[in-house]
């Protein structure tokens, strides 16, 4: 019997990390691939990318409305409101045996809290991992306990995912889904994305991408400009700018990028969403990536690329040695950058080991989506010797 397995993706990132996994499970004969894209993809300022998610042979077989033009902390939350009850008549209409989400986002949640309530197992991808300079952390583990199957990236984060009380055989250790295919295959050539994003990129360049801390005393505009500042220091190195998440201050940052780019034509370029294949070769040719994204963390170690990491929000995750965290003042942010291009970054993340995975996951994901048939019950698993 064929099983409907829908997926939730409500951001160009998360979009880049669920991709191979959607075309396994549409590629697998005994389930039924069920696409639900919401927010940031229908929102012309962060590239309206709903498009490419269909450029690339995905139906969206439904579409929740949620993002509102505020992104202050009330209008994130009322579009979490949106989402939990567009996410509701989604759920009903489409009547799916397993809803797919993965990470931390307040998009993630609304779908998480609708499909609890409706009785649908939920599968969260990424769980038992730690960032504490955003609340984005305490979402992550509140779907964990949501959730019916996890697929966790490394060891440690399938131990406390356990710890959170999920029992053992509930949790598997993938890797990290963005990691499939990511270093392999033919990279786009550099003048066809310089076509598409109407920019010539020429090496030696930083690609930076800075997302609010949300959870930090750490000012968006104010760390953002310092980052501007840390690069623009380095004479002869071009920046390649993409835009943060929808999340609260992230419009501000949108604001700081395009301002810098209009005053430094030819050197800089500010991108609302690259797409995964241009991502990728602009990630593997650039000199460091450089700001607190996800990307910088779990991907760019697999190109060998060296990383300045900036301020809390990244706290707590595992990272390879390539990864250089450096505070939120330009300080701090041209050392790391130094380090970066110097002989001894490059040298260390070329050979740098990456925590996350071997690339494989989408494959172990789909073996256990064909085996393991979730209830809608969530027990709870005590540790050896709890009370």
């Amino acid at each position: 019997m064929t099983r409907r397995i829908a997926v939730f993706t409500g951001s160009r990132a998360e979009y880049g990390l669920l991709s191979g996994l959607m075309r396994a499970i549409r590629d697998e004969a005994t389930l039924e691939l069920q696409v639900i894209a919401g927010a940031m993809h229908f929102a012309p300022e962060f590239g309206m990318t709903a498009a490419q998610i269909v450029a690339d042979g995905f139906q969206i077989d439904a579409k929740v409305e949620m993002l509102l033009a505020s992104d202050s902390r009330v209008g994130v939350v009322k579009s979490l409101g949106l989402g939990t009850i567009g996410m509701a008549d989604v759920l009903e209409r489409l009547a799916p045996d397993l809803l797919v989400i993965l990470g931390d986002r307040f998009e993630a949640l609304a779908a998480a809290q609708a499909a609890l309530i409706m009785g649908v197992p939920i599968a969260h991808i990424h769980g038992g991992e730690i960032t504490e300079g955003a609340y984005d952390d305490a979402i992550r583990h509140a779907i964990t306990k949501m959730a019916a199957l996890h697929f966790v990236a490394a060891e440690p984060y399938r131990a406390r995912v356990i710890q959170m009380g999920t029992p053992p055989e509930r949790v598997f250790n993938v890797g990290a889904p963005g990691l499939d295919g990511l270093a392999h295959g033919v990279l786009m050539p550099l003048e066809a994305v310089s076509a598409q994003i109407g920019f010539a990129i020429r090496a030696p360049y930083f690609l930076a991408t800075y997302h609010p801390a949300t959870n930090a005393d750490e000012d968006p505009v104010a760390t953002c400009g310092a980052m501007l500042a840390a690069m623009a220091g380095f004479a002869g190195y071009q920046m390649i700018l993409t835009y943060p998440n929808a999340d609260n201050g992230g419009r501000a940052i949108i604001g700081c990028l395009d301002g810098f780019a209009a005053l430094h034509p030819g050197r800089a370029v500010a991108v609302a969403s690259l797409g995964r294949e241009r991502y990728r070769a602009v990630l593997a040719a650039a000199a460091a990536m450089v700001g607190n994204s996800s990307s910088g963390i779990i991907e760019a170690p697999a190109f060998g690329v060296p990383v300045v990491n900036i301020g809390g929000r990244q706290k707590g995750r595992l990272a390879a040695a390539s990864v250089r965290h450096v505070g939120a003042g330009e300080a701090e942010i041209r050392a790391g950058l130094a380090w970066a291009i110097s002989e001894a970054g490059r040298v260390t993340a070329q050979g740098a080991v990456n925590p996350y995975g071997q690339g494989k996951a989408a494959e172990a994901m789909v073996q256990v989506l064909k085996t393991v048939q979730p209830g809608r019950d969530l027990p709870f698993h005590d540790l050896a010797g709890a009370e």
